[in-house]
């Protein structure tokens, strides 16, 4: 079995979804705000939002954890946009929670945060960083930049990055977000950069043990692979956090053997 994608189709869909959500959950002048890491799915959102709404009314939010060594790329991509940005540096915060939890014995002094502590509590606060600037600035609403890949695999933080107001990539393969970040003249750089937390120090698909390409075969073509019996495993694992939550998504008319 195969599956035609059009780019240029799902472009012209994707922005006249934007458009009406926007006109149904604000007005002419409500900003989106997104948070900008320098990959390949946050730029694509961006570049969807500016297309979809003008670069007036996208707001770019960076949020290093300190020093990250890739945000030559997030700042590549405001200016290649040209939105409008800021640097919110979330360390402090960071280092703040963590004094907290010793101050209220959840954890001795010296003792080693759990994994899964360090590796969620950046994207929870990122997520609280961009409603924070959505609601210094008012009349803005906060973009998810997940995408449908991620999502089969439970692969973002239960409301971390998984949050948001709408979805505009939610439904879409990695390799389906690249080309539509491509179509709309993102560099190469940001769209063929290897999918990663930022966090942990390896890319997914070295912590997930197998490919996304792999992920997309199975969930657009029902092509079972090597790892096909450990992704379905996954995702029914994960399932829940996409029925709990549910943000607004573009839909596209294409097929999907695993149901979201």
């Amino acid at each position: 079995m195969d599956y035609e994608f059009s780019v240029e189709k799902t472009v012209d869909e994707l922005t006249c979804w934007l458009k009406n959500w926007f006109t149904a959950n604000g007005n002419s002048e409500t900003k989106a705000v997104v948070g900008i890491s320098g990959g390949k799915d946050s730029s694509t959102v961006a570049a969807l939002l500016v297309h979809a709404l003008g670069v007036e009314r996208v707001i770019g939010v960076l949020m290093p954890n300190g020093e990250q060594k890739d945000i030559s790329d997030s700042k590549a991509l405001v200016s290649h946009l040209g939105i409008k940005n800021f640097m919110v540096n979330i360390a402090d915060a960071v280092t703040g929670l963590k004094n907290a939890f010793v101050k209220g014995g959840i954890i001795a002094d010296g003792n080693e945060f759990a994994p899964a502590f360090n590796t969620n509590t950046p994207a929870r606060i990122r997520m609280s960083v961009l409603y924070g600037v959505a609601a210094q600035l008012g009349n803005c609403r906060v973009a998810n930049t997940c995408n449908l890949s991620e999502d089969l695999q439970g692969y973002s933080t239960f409301y971390g990055d998984s949050a948001g107001d709408f979805a505009p990539i939610r439904m879409l393969t990695t390799e389906e977000v690249i080309a539509v970040g491509k179509f709309l003249g993102l560099p190469d750089f940001l769209m063929d950069k290897a999918p990663s937390d930022g966090m942990c120090g390896k890319t997914d698909e070295d912590n997930l043990g197998y490919t996304y390409h792999e992920v997309n075969e199975l969930a657009r073509l029902n092509k079972k692979g090597a790892n096909a019996e450990k992704i379905i495993n996954r995702y029914k694992a994960n399932l829940f956090k996409i029925k709990i939550i549910d943000l607004p998504c573009y839909k596209p008319d294409l097929p999907l053997f695993l149901e979201i």
